[in-house]
């Protein structure tokens, strides 16, 4: 008995209708790509490159720095007595040889008048013995007195004279003493804490000072620079490529501000510290605000020399491998692109301080370096160029 095989009903035709359509619109569609080269290869990368000349770059160094005071003077008395004044303001500014301290003078007032009674006595004696000398010297060229007593009379009347220089010399001596009783202040700048009152004893020459001055207009920043950069720099100095520049120096504060004023390195030390294997640089500051204290420690930078064969690439042209060396692509013979190990270990503004791997005249590439190979055909044009620098544009597509 023969079974008849069901017929489709209409929603089952339409469904495969459908999906057959589908099928051939995706069919055609992958041919035409095919055809207009999407999906087939690529051709040469479009990139960007520049020419590279060699320039001028400062060799720029940051370093720990410690604010040093231009000048600071210990007050210490010069002659023993009790404080009975004291004539100026801590913490305000004084000037040199203003007063400072007033040590009672009574003592060193009386020692003057004795010195000065003293020198009267001596001339008074010296003028008796010239006197005496004077008319011992007829008689004895008479023979009226002997020799020897005119001799001894010219002998004491130039004692006499001695004497008076003598008694000059302690009178000068007590009225120094005197003037000593009022301590000046031996430079201009900001004073500090007095460690004396009124009423208190001082001695000649003390240990302990009275007060301390400061000058902080202009300050001195101390560099500490290591002794193997140092030997670095002369080396590339000799070596050529490396010409000497005057440092002008700059700060960063401790909160990482920059300081408003510059300096210049006066002297560098001759000496190499024992414990740090460092040597000191010296620059002077600036200091109107008084911003810069004596102790505070800040960042200094500045160029010692300036490399005059070296050439600056723009930053984004140098990578980093996984090592850390610094790579960048050039154009290389026959158009294709060569990836160069360089050395750059710093940066000058937007650029990139190259001082090794890179010879001039070499063509740098700086856009479109995304997806390049080393030894790919690539297709330079000039970085400065209006055409749009990017991947190969597709080939155009055939016709059906």
């Amino acid at each position: 008995m023969l079974k008849l095989r069901p017929q489709p009903n209409r929603t089952t035709l339409r469904a495969t209708a459908a999906l057959l359509s589908l099928l051939l619109v995706a069919g055609c569609g992958n041919s035409a790509a095919d055809k207009d080269g999407r999906n087939g290869p690529k051709g040469p990368a479009k990139v960007g490159y520049i020419i590279i000349q060699p320039g001028t770059a400062p060799v720029e160094q940051q370093l720990p720095a410690r604010i040093s005071a231009y000048q600071m003077s210990e007050v210490r008395p010069q002659v023993s007595g009790v404080i009975r004044r004291r004539l100026f303001q801590e913490g305000s500014i004084v000037q040199q040889g203003q007063t400072l301290y007033q040590i009672d003078p009574s003592l060193y007032q009386a020692q003057v008048s004795q010195a000065s009674a003293n020198v009267q006595s001596a001339r008074a004696t010296a003028d008796a013995a010239r006197a005496r000398a004077s008319r011992y010297k007829p008689l004895a060229e008479m023979e009226a007195v002997s020799k020897q007593d005119y001799t001894d009379a010219l002998s004491q009347a130039r004692q006499a004279e001695a004497s008076i220089a003598q008694n000059n010399a302690a009178l000068r001596t007590a009225q120094i003493n005197l003037r000593y009783t009022r301590v000046p202040a031996p430079i201009t700048g900001r004073i500090g804490l007095s460690s004396v009152t009124e009423g208190a004893l001082v001695t000649a020459n003390q240990t302990d000072p009275l007060t301390t001055i400061t000058r902080l207009d202009p300050v001195y920043v101390d560099i500490q620079e290591s002794a193997a950069d140092l030997l670095a720099l002369r080396r590339s100095l000799s070596a050529g490529g490396t010409v000497p520049t005057t440092a002008s120096v700059r700060l960063k504060l401790p909160d990482g501000s920059d300081y408003g004023f510059s300096g210049v390195v006066e002297f560098s030390q001759v000496v190499v510290n024992q414990d740090t294997g460092t040597v000191t640089l010296r620059a002077r500051f600036a200091n109107p605000q008084s911003i810069l204290l004596p102790g505070m420690f800040v960042t200094a930078q500045f160029a010692q020399a300036v490399n005059t064969t070296a050439f600056l690439v723009p930053q984004q042209a140098v990578t980093r491998d996984p090592k850390g060396n610094a790579t960048l692509w050039i154009v290389g013979t026959g158009n294709r692109a060569v990836q160069r190990v360089v050395v750059a270990d710093r940066t000058m503004g937007q650029y990139w301080v190259v001082t090794q791997g890179l010879a001039a005249g070499e063509k740098v590439i700086t856009q479109g370096t995304a997806n390049l190979r080393d030894g790919a055909p690539i297709k330079p044009v000039p970085a400065s160029s209006a055409q749009k620098v990017g991947p190969a544009p597709k080939s155009p597509s055939g016709s059906r």
